[in-house]
């Protein structure tokens, strides 16, 4: 149902929804896993949909990596480094134990396939070689981990290295693994190489490391198209996955199974539980407009206003819930605008408060007319 109020500064949108809440916790007394602790989250919301444990403080293993991925990844996006990039290694990142692709000392790699054997490997060398490479050391790079996971809101997280190699010191927690691989997964190059089964890496020698992708959800999950796995005897197995199926997108945490099987059985719980009971609504949708105004002294007589993000709710299936979303716009636009500038704002209300705020915006430049284009527009309508 549409229902339009107006007056002579603003046009109110309102209409109601069936729609569930931005944050809930199921834990439904037929869904349990044995791991120590496990979370199921929805992508788009951020909603969680199940949860056992989930602020527990414990070792994670090579899930630290994801850390190390998205650092690598903003760099690349704010174009400090290009996938041609050249990056010399050092002793100590070739020298790194556990897993690895055996990178030589003293010889150039790419970003692209040292970024490409972490994803897809986890390899404890290539990750040390990217930190070394960005922050000169390990340790001054685990600090902007630490820092890097304190503006994501991952309050129950603190890093000792970039590898996940045991360390006391170091601990992390369901909720904040996939809040990470939720803005982990917002950059296009990390889908790249994040489904990829098997490649291989060559080595300036000419030498050849085959890669093979620890996550193998991406293989067996109908959806799965990225993860991380983590393992060693202090964190146990540990997976944190993602999977799309139509417009959903879940993400699901394991941490502590007793062994890998165990981990791929509970997360492909987890997954198929989501897709099953839930389904995304969108709410708001930047990708068409919302409304179409008049442009008062402008070059153009109307322009389209977007909202500036998404709003997507998830929901029960069965559930009979209610949204009410309020666009607040001027009867006109007054030129000049230039891209991106607010015009309105966009409400989204349950129950009378309002739980998210959204800006319109143009997606164009509107300049401002001149003398001659108002003379044209008046002998053209004449």
């Amino acid at each position: 149902m549409k229902k339009f109020i107006s007056s002579s500064f603003l046009v109110l949108l309102a209409f109601c929804l069936i729609f569930s809440p931005t944050a809930i916790a199921h834990a439904e007394s037929d869904l349990d896993i044995a791991s120590k602790s496990g979370l199921l989250m929805d992508y788009f919301s951020g909603a969680v949909l199940y949860e056992k444990n989930s602020t527990t403080h414990l070792p994670i293993a090579s899930m630290v990596k994801m850390m190390t991925i998205l650092i690598a990844l903003e760099e690349y996006d704010e174009g400090n480094v290009s996938l041609d990039t050249m990056i010399s290694t050092t002793e100590n990142a070739s020298g790194m134990g556990g897993s690895q692709v055996f990178i030589d000392p003293y010889v150039e790699y790419s970003f692209e396939d040292l970024l490409k054997s972490v994803i897809m490997a986890s390899a404890n060398d290539a990750s040390v070689a990217l930190a070394e490479y960005f922050n000169g050391n390990e340790k001054s790079f685990t600090n902007r981990m630490n820092k890097r996971a304190k503006e994501l809101g991952m309050n129950d997280t603190n890093y000792a290295n970039c590898t996940g190699l045991p360390a006391p010191e170091q601990y992390s927690c369901a909720k904040d693994c996939a809040l990470l691989m939720r803005e982990v997964l917002k950059h296009d190059l990390y889908h790249n190489y994040s489904a990829i089964w098997m490649d291989e890496l060559v080595h300036p020698s000419g030498r050849k490391t085959e890669l093979v992708n620890t996550n193998k959800l991406i293989r067996y999950f109908e959806g799965c198209d990225s993860g991380k796995t983590g393992s060693t005897n202090e964190a146990g197995c540990c997976l944190t996955a993602s999977a799309k199926r139509g417009d959903m997108r879940l993400i699901s945490v394991i941490i502590g199974a007793e062994n890998s099987k165990t981990r791929f059985n509970e997360s492909s719980l987890l997954l198929n539980y989501g897709f099953a009971n839930f389904e995304n609504r969108f709410l708001v949708d930047m990708t068409n407009p919302i409304s179409n105004l008049p442009v008062s002294k402008g070059k153009i007589e109307n322009c389209d206003v977007f909202a500036s993000e998404n709003y997507v709710a998830i929901v029960k299936k069965g559930d009979n819930l209610e949204y009410e979303t309020t666009i607040n716009l001027p009867n006109n636009l007054k030129a000049p605008l230039k891209v991106g500038d607010k015009v309105g704002t966009i409400k989204v209300t349950k129950d009378g408060t309002v739980i998210k705020e959204i800006d319109l915006i143009v997606k164009s430049d509107i300049k401002h007319s001149s003398y001659f284009d108002t003379i044209g527009k008046v002998v053209e309508n004449w």
